[in-house]
C-alpha cells in the first residue's frame, strides 16, 4: 500500500512540474535570435569552378614546307629530305578562371554592384584535324637519308602555326567581348545587378 501512495504521488510532482514548464514558457514568449550572414567568396567561387570559358572556336588552315638539309662528301655536296604538310586545325579560345583571385572580385552587397578583373583571353587548346591534315609532298634526295621524324615534326609545327595564327588581336577581341558577355548573364543569376569587368594585361 504504502509503494503505491510513493508512485501516485510521484506522477503528481511530475504532472505538476510539466504543467509549470508549460505556463512559464508561454508566460515568457519566444525566445529572442538575430542571424548573422557574413560575406563569403561564394560568386567568385561558383565562377572559378568554370575553370575554363570557352568563348571562340576557329577552324584553320596552314601548310607546313619543312626541309631536313643534309650535307654529304665532306660538305661538297647539298641534299634534302622535304615534307609538305597540308594541315587543318581547330583552335579553342577562351579564359582560364582558375587564374583569379580574391583580389580579382569586388561586390557592394547593398548596391548590388561588383567589379570583377579576368585573366586576358588565351588560346586554351588546339589540335590537328586529323581528318583533313595529308602529306601532299615527300621528297628525299637521291644521296639524302630518310629522316623518319620528318613528318611528326611538321605535324608539331602545324599545331604551333595554328595557335600562333589564332592569337591576332581582332580574334582576342572578340574573345573579350563574348567573355564580358557570358560572365555577365553568370553574375545576374547571382543577383549582381551591375557589373564592371574588365581584363588583366595579355
Amino acid at each position: 500500500m504504502a509503494t503505491i501512495v510513493a508512485l501516485v504521488g510521484s506522477l503528481t510532482l511530475l504532472v505538476s512540474g510539466l504543467a509549470l514548464y508549460v505556463v512559464v514558457s508561454r508566460l515568457a514568449g519566444e525566445p529572442a535570435s538575430r542571424t548573422v550572414v557574413r560575406p563569403t567568396g561564394t560568386i567568385l567561387m561558383a565562377v572559378r569552378d568554370l575553370a575554363r570559358l570557352e568563348t571562340n572556336e576557329l577552324h584553320i588552315e596552314k601548310v607546313i614546307d619543312l626541309t631536313d638539309k643534309q650535307s654529304r662528301f665532306f660538305g661538297l655536296v647539298d641534299t634534302a629530305d622535304a615534307i609538305l604538310l597540308i594541315a587543318a586545325g581547330d583552335v579553342t579560345i577562351g579564359v582560364d578562371l582558375s587564374k583569379m583571385g580574391e583580389q580579382d572580385f569586388v561586390v557592394d552587397q547593398q548596391t548590388g554592384a561588383a567589379r570583377l578583373m579576368l585573366p586576358a583571353p588565351e588560346v586554351l587548346s588546339t589540335r590537328l584535324d586529323e581528318e583533313h591534315t595529308y602529306v601532299y609532298r615527300r621528297t628525299t634526295g637521291l644521296l639524302a637519308e630518310r629522316n623518319e621524324h620528318l613528318e611528326s615534326k611538321a605535324r608539331q609545327e602545324a599545331v604551333r602555326a595554328i595557335g600562333e595564327a589564332a592569337g591576332e588581336p581582332g580574334t582576342m577581341e572578340k574573345a573579350r567581348k563574348q567573355a564580358e558577355r557570358q560572365v555577365q548573364q553568370l553574375l545576374e543569376k547571382f543577383g549582381v545587378i551591375h557589373a564592371t569587368i574588365g581584363f588583366r594585361p595579355a
